[in-house]
């Protein structure tokens, strides 16, 4: 767990409730971090003076530390990987993983737009929903379709 909170604040600051989305979702689902695991984790990595945390509008901003990101490069290259055994089991999860991460900022980006830009963006993403439920169901979509022919 501490490894894990670690990596994700080296890349951003989060919320604890933000960190155990972005695990379930590195995992493909396959690690569900509880609070009870990543609260304590946390308050253990602040007294250690790797984290820094802010209340931020009733929630608690955690943010890596000069110390933490020292204390990453130092230890970076012995530490395991705590994504590894869940990708791995997922086998193909981590490359749609990486595809769902492709889409996360011009969303984020295009949440901030104007009505039609955020309206757009809403039937594109259903009308992605509405084809991977038809892939998981087995029904032709426009790509199989067409390597058929």
């Amino acid at each position: 767990m501490r490894t894990a909170l670690l990596l994700l604040l080296a890349e951003e600051p989060m919320h604890g409730y933000q960190l155990m989305q972005a695990i379930t979702e590195r995992t493909s689902g396959a690690w569900r971090p509880s609070p009870g695991a990543v609260y304590p984790t946390l308050s253990q990595l602040e007294d250690e003076g790797l984290i820094d945390t802010v209340a931020q509008g009733g929630r608690k901003l955690a943010t890596l530390t000069d110390a933490g990101q020292a204390y990453l490069q130092t230890h970076g290259e012995t530490m395991p990987d705590p994504f590894g055994e869940f990708t791995a089991r997922c086998g193909g999860g981590s490359a749609l993983r990486g595809a769902l991460e492709e889409l996360r900022y011009p969303t984020r980006q295009l949440a901030l737009g104007d009505p039609q830009q955020v309206q757009a963006a809403r039937r594109v993403l259903a009308e992605a929903r509405r084809a991977l439920y038809l892939i998981l169901a087995g029904a032709p979509t426009p790509d199989n379709e067409a390597s058929e022919q």
